[in-house]
């Protein structure tokens, strides 16, 4: 098997962590809760007729988006192959990037790029090529959802160490992209009773 990934972090989710996670996040409920998030999150985006997801993993964000948008054209990139694999039977094999997001050879763009429970997930320094890739590929929007945090701190996950990282990435990439724009933001809470997240953070901003 060819090692696509490129750092420590990237080998963590290519491997059996990323198998595993697979199994705990992928249920009807959580469907449920994915679309409850996208019709809130994209509330003010107008009519979105493309979308390219950063580690898409099996792709109910990809089915949730779907349901709102029946003539999505959908694309994504996953490094871990068993979640690939999946993802190409849901969307089709041409439209799944297999391999690290470092590679991803951006060759076009879309209404909206989107990322959601990746970036907490990137080694810190590599960060800039994330944002770079997500202005670059988005010709109109861009949804981050993440955790927050105002100033850059990594948190133990699950029991490992420099695997998850909180800070403010959108405001980050508002100060790199001075064209970009603050649409709308909000916040998903674990307790809320319908329609429960993980505590985290989404931006939804806006190509000026």
């Amino acid at each position: 098997m060819v090692d696509r990934t490129k750092t420590p972090q990237e080998a963590f989710w290519a491997g059996d962590f990323g198998d595993d996670y697979i199994d705990r996040n992928n249920s009807a409920q959580l469907l449920a809760s994915k679309l409850n998030f996208f019709s809130k999150a994209l509330k003010q985006a107008g009519q979105v007729k493309s979308c390219l997801e950063f580690g898409a993993n099996i792709g109910l964000n990809l089915k949730a988006l779907q349901m709102l948008y029946p003539d999505i054209q959908l694309q994504a990139l996953e490094i871990n192959s068993t979640a690939a694999k999946q993802l190409k039977t849901l969307i089709g094999d041409e439209q799944v990037f297999e391999g690290s997001i470092f590679d991803y050879p951006i060759s076009g763009t879309v209404d909206l790029a989107l990322i959601k429970g990746v970036m907490i997930h990137i080694n810190p320094d590599m960060l800039e090529s994330v944002y770079e890739k997500l202005y670059r590929v988005s010709s109109r929007l861009i949804l981050i959802a993440e955790y927050y945090n105002p100033v850059p701190v990594a948190i133990p996950y699950r029991g490992h160490a420099d695997r998850l990282f909180k800070r403010d990435f959108a405001g980050e990439l508002l100060d790199k992209y001075p064209d970009l724009q603050l649409v709308d933001y909000g916040f998903c809470y674990r307790r809320d009773a319908a329609f429960p997240g993980d505590d985290g953070s989404w931006f939804l901003l806006r190509k000026a």
